[in-house]
Order: structure tokens, then sequence, then C-alpha cells
């Protein structure tokens, strides 16, 4: 199999040829080696060369044989050196794989490689200084979004169908919008967190994949989702497979409709009438659609996104080896200093902040069973624009700097309810356009009924970035 052929094939489809005889496991992951070599000489989204011999896997779960990176986020698998992205940190060996790896490993991906972060996983792009910017394949001047932005590159160009990312504040849904992909935030407790955080970044954060196709997120979540032992909580148990979502009507729904930024930002036209399109696609196909919005307090907003500073920064000031912080960037600088100074009764404040902001979605999405967004305020930015590395940067100015590129994506991070974004839009210049779904907590299976006719009515698998490995000469 050449890579040419590999690349136009979703993990759903790789398995198929490898369980029918079609394709030789051992072909796909050659073509796989081949891909990565040749697209990340031009997107530099992984961070370590490739793995030799890829992680072992089982040889008989639903995607064995099926190519796969994981996110240098932290410790993932056991022996695999993470470094958050950061020069501070050398390359600190993982003692034993998450729970979500051990999923992944027993759903038989096979795992390639590391994938680049910005430092600390806490930007909207990501260029960290230790590797250098991740550039978009579709336009190599502009970000590939963050933090999951290595994974979001390198899926889109085409190297591998599959790959592992996370979400705290939009850090999968971003970079799927950027890049035109799937990118799928779950519910709170919908995934396992452990075996060494008892939740994700204090509850805010949780981790799956980005994809090219709707069928292989809905395939990928059967394989791995539930609690881990010891979790501190589970989302509802769904009803059925995922994988039986997709061919399932959702029946006539509540839609609401918003293109107004909660934190009182600007949105870029191009970016809104995709979310606009959309809904009118819904509307067609007989669902009730209307302009509304949750209601969102700003200053409740930047509170809860505080929380995420601090539980991100815990984990360095918590950790037994402290990063030497001469080595971090500035941004990384202020989130350190920023917990150090934090009390508990602001922590609490915030905390409350996160409750109010919380039961009012969810009352929301009594009244309505979808809510249609951008995912993005702006289109894919050039590199440079967030300047993380800026030492006259705030904190506070930082998170309003991320407010004005991403305005939609945090609020769930907050509240814990799924919320998926799709590439149902292309500007006038050719850059994908996200449209962000979002549902009432536990309701993955209404996302995934509604995001698949979407697939079939505004088809995206035809538009292919110019930096693709099916399209590169090898």
């Amino acid at each position: 199999m050449d890579i040419h052929e590999y690349a136009r094939y979703d993990a759903t489809g790789l398995h198929d040829l490898i369980r029918t005889g079609e394709a030789a496991a051992g072909e796909i992951e050659t073509a796989a080696r081949q891909a990565l070599a040749q697209v990340d000489e031009h997107v530099n989204g992984l961070a370590l060369p490739v793995f030799t011999p890829a992680l072992d896997h089982a040889a008989d779960g639903p995607f064995a044989g099926v190519p796969f990176l994981i996110k240098d986020h932290g410790p993932v698998a056991e022996g695999v050196p993470f470094t958050l992205g950061s020069r501070a940190y050398p390359g600190v060996l993982a003692r034993r794989d998450t729970d979500l790896m051990t999923r992944f490993r027993a759903a038989g991906l096979v795992t390639l490689g590391l994938t680049t972060v910005p430092e600390l996983c806490v930007s909207f792009t990501t260029e960290p200084v230790r590797y250098g910017p991740v550039r978009n394949p579709w336009d190599l001047g502009r970000t590939a979004g963050g933090s999951s932005g290595g994974a979001a590159a390198l899926v889109a160009a085409g190297a591998v169908p599959v790959a592992h990312a996370s979400d705290g504040a939009g850090s999968t849904r971003i970079p799927a919008a950027c890049c035109g992909l799937v990118g799928l935030k779950l519910s709170r407790g919908r995934g396992p967190c452990g075996p060494e955080a008892g939740e994700l970044v204090l509850g805010m954060a949780d981790e799956f994949v980005l994809t090219r196709t709707v069928r292989d997120a809905a395939r990928l979540l059967d394989a791995v989702h539930g609690p881990g032992i010891g979790d501190k909580y589970t989302a509802p148990p769904p009803r059925g497979p995922y994988a039986r979502e997709i061919v399932t009507d959702p029946g006539r729904l509540r839609v609401a409709l918003t293109t107004a930024s909660w934190m009182g930002t600007d949105v870029d036209p191009e970016v809104a009438a995709a979310a606009v399109a959309t809904a009118h696609v819904l509307e067609q196909a007989g669902h009730v659609v209307e302009e509304a919005s949750p209601a969102v307090d700003r200053e409740d907003a930047m509170k809860a996104w505080l929380i995420e500073a601090a539980g991100v920064a815990s984990h360095c000031l918590l950790a037994p080896r402290q990063p030497d912080e001469a080595r971090m960037e500035a941004l990384s600088r202020e989130f350190l200093k920023a917990a150090r100074q934090a009390t508990a009764l602001d922590m609490l404040a915030a905390f409350d902040a996160q409750n109010r902001i919380t039961r009012s979605a969810a009352a929301f999405f009594t009244r309505y069973d979808l809510l249609v967004t951008p995912t993005l305020g702006r289109l894919p930015v050039p590199h440079g624009t967030l300047r993380y590395d800026d030492p006259g940067q705030t904190l506070r100015g930082w998170l309003e700097t991320l407010s004005g590129f991403g305005p939609f994506t945090q609020l769930f991070n907050t509240t814990g309810q799924p919320a998926i974004s799709l590439p149902l839009g292309q500007s006038a210049d050719g850059l994908p356009v996200g449209v962000q779904l979002a549902a009432a907590h536990g309701r993955e299976d209404l996302l995934f009924q509604v995001a698949a006719y979407l697939e079939w009515a505004m088809p995206w698998r035809d538009r292919i970035p110019p930096i693709f490995a099916g399209a590169l000469p090898e």
C-alpha cells in the first residue's frame, strides 16, 4: 500500500482492509511511517522521532492495526518521555499507562509517535519555543490550533487517521476547527482520568481523539468510554453503541443558534456565516430553529477559567521534580505565580462562579436540545498572533486574548457538557471553518446523530489541504 492510497482511508476503513485481508497491518504501518516522514517536514507536528518499534497493542481490538499518535501533555504511556512542550522538562519517563492509554492499546491502535503541544498545553496555538510552531496543512503560515495542534496537523495532513487529544478550554475543538477535523469534547465523567489524577484540571478537561470522520469518533468512543476504577464520578451510561447512533434519526429537535460571543468579542462574518448555514440545513431537515443563547456572565466565565490556570499550574508545583522556571516561557511563569498567590477563598469564589454558569446552561438545555455556534471567533491566525512568550502579558490579559480567538468553547469545559466541532464551512481563501454543536450533559448520542446527518448533508470528505500525504510526491 502506497501513501496515496493509505492517506485517503479513515480509521474504520483501514481496519476493514485488515479484517477482510485486503491489506496487512504491516503494510499499513509502513505506509503510515512514510506518510509521517513526508508530512512532518512541512507541519512540524512530532515532538519526538517516530517510535521504532510501535508501542505494544492488542492484535484483535476494534481498531487493530490502525496507526495512531499520542499527545505530549504529560505522562500518557509507560516508558514514553514527556516534556509538556517545555524546555524546563528534559523528557520525564512516564511510570505507567493512563487508564485511557490502556484502552487505546486494547483497541489495537498502533501508537507511532508523540505530538507537539504548546508549553503546559495552555494556548489555543501550538508554538512552543522548544519545538517551534506547528504549521497548518491548509496554510503553513497559520496556526494549527492548540493545544492539540500537533495531533490536528498530522491527522488533517493524512499522516494518521486518528490521534489522541485533550480539551481543557477548547484544546480538541479549536485544532479541529483550524485544520478541518472532527473534534469531540466529552461529557464530564464520560472517559477515564486515572490513575494519577482524580479529575483532569479540576474536572474541566477530558481526553479523547481527533478524527476525519464522524463514524471514527463514534466507534472509538465505544472502545474507550466509561469510568476507570476509583474515578470520582461518571456520566450516565449510553443507551447503546455510539456507532449505532450515526444511523439513528434524532426526531424533531429544538435547536438554538447563536453567533454572538459570550465574552463580548467580535466574531468574523465568515465564521458566523458557517454556523448560520448549518442551522439553516437543520431547519430544512424539519427541526425547529431559533436564535437563542445561554446566559453567561463574562466575569463568572473569567473566574471559572482561572480555576483551570490553577489546576494546570498545580501539576508543576506539586510534582516531585520541580521545573526550572528560568527555562519556561513568559506566560507559564505567570501561571505558576498566580497559582502560588491564589487563596482558598479565591478558589471557592471561582467554584461558585462555575456553579452559576453550570446551572444557567443546564436550564437552557431543558428548553433546547441542541445549540449551534461557531467554534472559533476568527479564522486560523498567523503564527505569533497570540504571543505566549511575551513578557509584557499578564495572566488576565492572556485569557482575554484567548477569548478573542476562541470565545465559544470554554463554556462547556466549565459546565461539563459535550460539544463537537465539525468542519462544515470554508472561507473565501480556502481555510476550514468549524461549527460547534453542544448538548445537555451525557448526550453524546444526540451529537453523533446530528453530526452524522450534517456530514451527509454538508460533506467535507473531498476537501483536503495542500499538504496531504495522498497528494504529495513520494
